[in-house]
């Protein structure tokens, strides 16, 4: 099969096409024909060989795929609902950069009606993400505030139209005013312009000073500090990502007086079961939000599979809105 391979360790440039063995379905797993893959932040990171793949997975970046079941444990297959030739989505543990890709079939979620497989190679990883964070971990409630740093990132658009979906107030960090619009017209209540206003402010502005009552956090440094000010008591915090860093002043009074929790979580290393009871969760509550057009696909930019030095640059720039995807 055709594959994107990371040939060492370093920027965009180090993405080759290569061959590579057709993978085999194990024990529980299927074999997905790829028609589309999903570009994520972990992906960057294993680029530069600062996030390795968990023992067992493919060397092969990728985490999130969307094709046909050409192959699997036929038992497995009919536990979960699916036969050979169904069309799905699937969360990967690596791989996913490739013509054919082995999964759990727990990890597997049908096409939704009325998605290309182009769109549903953009749900796995920020809905497995957003559910076990937001709604799962950190309880997210009906008429509560939520507040999203990184507001037009894949996460955060999908973050966005979930918790809207859902019931909540939403509020959003962003940083420009394209940006800022477009997760409006997603449904976000409040964009801040983090270059222009600070977000403390902002977010009690927004909540007649009471503050807010989850954070989904992908920034960490400075932002978590920041981020315990601006929450309301019993207020949590989930942090997801480090992108400004690994350490933070945090003042523990404040925790302690307004009784917060501060959580954090990654995805990739949990085992097949706790992903497939995500997946069940999100079949049961989430995709019938999307078959009903609540939650839409936000797709920046679709590229050849060839071109994924390119469409990492992308992502780097940071100038997209949504999701990059790679078609093969």
């Amino acid at each position: 099969m055709k594959a994107i391979a990371i040939t060492r360790p370093g920027g965009p440039e180090v993405l080759e096409l290569a061959e590579r063995p057709d993978p085999v379905a194990g024990l529980g797993e299927c074999l997905i024909r790829v028609a589309a893959s999903g570009i994520n932040r972990p992906d960057v990171l294993q680029r530069k060989g600062a996030y390795p793949p968990p023992p067992g997975a493919s060397e092969l970046p990728g985490l999130e795929v969307a094709g046909e079941i050409v192959a699997g444990d036929d038992q497995a297959l009919a536990e979960h609902g699916f036969k050979i030739g169904d069309k799905v989505c699937a969360l990967v543990n690596g791989g996913g950069y490739a013509e054919l890709c082995a999964v759990p079939v727990g990890q597997c979620l049908p096409v939704p009606a009325g998605w290309t497989l182009t769109q549903a190679a953009t749900l796995p990883e920020t809905c497995f993400t957003v559910w076990a964070n937001v709604f799962d971990r950190v309880g997210l409630q009906a008429g509560e505030t939520l507040l999203i740093h990184g507001g037009s990132s894949g996460i955060g658009v999908t973050a966005i139209q979930m918790a809207k979906a859902l019931g909540a107030r939403v509020l959003v960090t962003v940083g420009g005013a394209d940006k800022a619009e477009a997760c409006k017209a997603l449904g976000a209540d409040v964009a801040i312009n983090y270059r222009e206003q600070d977000f403390v402010a902002q977010a009690k502005s927004a909540t007649d000073g009471r503050g807010v009552d989850v954070i989904l956090d992908m920034v960490a440094g400075d932002y978590i500090a920041r981020g315990v000010q601006a929450l309301a008591e019993d207020g949590r915090l989930a942090l997801i990502a480090v992108q400004g860093g690994v350490k933070s002043e945090v003042d523990a009074g404040l925790v302690l007086r307004k009784r917060l929790t501060i959580t954090g979580s990654t995805l990739r290393p949990r085992s097949a079961a706790f992903k497939a009871g995500l997946a069940r969760s999100l079949r049961d509550k989430v995709w019938p939000l999307i078959e009903a057009g609540q939650i839409k696909p936000v797709i920046y930019r679709e590229l050849p599979a060839a071109k994924a030095a390119e469409a990492h640059a992308l992502m780097e720039s940071n100038q997209h809105i949504g999701k990059i995807v790679l078609t093969w």
